[in-house]
């Protein structure tokens, strides 16, 4: 659920204080652990380390992005991949038709 419009978009005060304290295009990175603030247009320029659990993943706000959470752009769990029997067999058929394509174009 989005919220309320006539609450307005959640902006962490600390954060919005940090923002108006640099400039725009600089390459400092702001840490924040507030991954529920909205991106306003004022954010748009800066360079944010989101919290993702771990550690503090850059996040670069463009115009795109207003509106948007700052989590929704710091990943908090890793995907390795499908297990499985036919992702095995799916994984050696991409191996031996990488190794064919080296063969040939070692050959010629």
């Amino acid at each position: 659920m989005a919220r309320s419009l006539k609450k307005g978009p959640y902006v962490d005060p600390k954060l919005l204080k940090k923002v108006k304290k640099l400039k725009p295009g600089t390459n400092e990175i702001i840490k924040t652990w507030c991954r529920a603030c909205t991106i306003t247009p004022e954010m748009v320029g800066f360079t944010f380390g989101v919290h993702n659990g771990k550690e503090h993943v850059p996040v670069n706000a463009t115009e795109e992005m207003v509106g948007h959470k700052l989590g929704e752009f710091s990943p908090t769990t890793k995907f390795f991949r499908h297990g499985g029997k036919i992702q095995r067999e799916l994984e050696e058929k991409t191996k031996e038709s990488e190794a064919e394509k080296l063969k040939s174009a070692e050959g010629t």
